[in-house]
């Protein structure tokens, strides 16, 4: 006799893998909770339970890539000792390497209204977790400078830190190399440039950066 099958447990992740799921398989949105519930064999009061609307799972399945990029980044015991300029190393490369396993999802989904702006508006969550995640870095580094002539300033350092990783994510976007290998080289040059500029170093890596730009011919619009 065979074992009964284990009830599925509904939780946030299950909701989210479901959408994530239609929307791959119907190439289009769900137009209400009520039909996205039928196709995913869910009650309307389980979804209720963990989401308020369909626009909140859209936003939610970038935080959630956020969230679990930093928490495998934490549990490397070498982490803690990083330097700033390693942490933020660390989180784009593995953020982008959340990102490449859902990317037939992001694709879709970033390509979905032909105005760019109402795409860009499920990343309301993921700019804010970035824009923490780049001042507790600046600020830890602005604690360890004795003058506060030698500190950064912490909202210009964190917006740039959003900037670039949108620049990044249109360069990846559109990555044909191998395993996404020239996204890695810009991570590695931007990152590098950016914290040279805040470290007051020579401008070689700024103009070097420049030139990859420049061969690449990418540009955020």
């Amino acid at each position: 006799m065979a074992a009964p099958k284990k009830k599925q447990v509904v939780d946030r992740n299950y909701i989210l893998s479901e959408f994530m799921t239609y929307v791959l398989e119907h190439e289009r949105y769900p137009v209400s909770v009520y039909k996205f519930c039928k196709v995913a064999k869910l009650k309307e009061e389980e979804f209720y339970k963990f989401f308020g609307n369909l626009e909140s799972i859209r936003k939610s399945i970038w935080s959630t890539f956020f969230e679990a990029t930093v928490e495998a980044m934490k549990k490397n015991k070498e982490y803690a000792s990083f330097s700033s300029r390693e942490k933020m190393l660390t989180l784009f490369y593995s953020l982008f390497e959340t990102m490449t396993l859902n990317r037939s999802y992001i694709l879709f989904v970033l390509k979905y209204h032909d105005q760019p702006m109402k795409n860009l508006k499920q990343l309301k969550g993921l700019r804010l977790h970035i824009k923490d995640f780049a001042a507790d870095l600046i600020e830890e580094d602005n604690d360890e400078k004795k003058y506060k002539l030698a500190k950064n300033p912490v909202p210009i350092f964190s917006e740039g830190a959003w900037l670039q990783f949108l620049f990044l994510l249109n360069f990846w976007v559109g990555d044909e190399s191998s395993s996404f290998e020239k996204t890695d080289i810009a991570i590695e040059k931007s990152v590098n440039t950016i914290f040279d500029l805040f470290d007051n170093t020579p401008l070689t890596n700024v103009l070097d950066f420049g030139k990859f730009l420049w061969n690449e011919k990418v540009m955020w619009n």
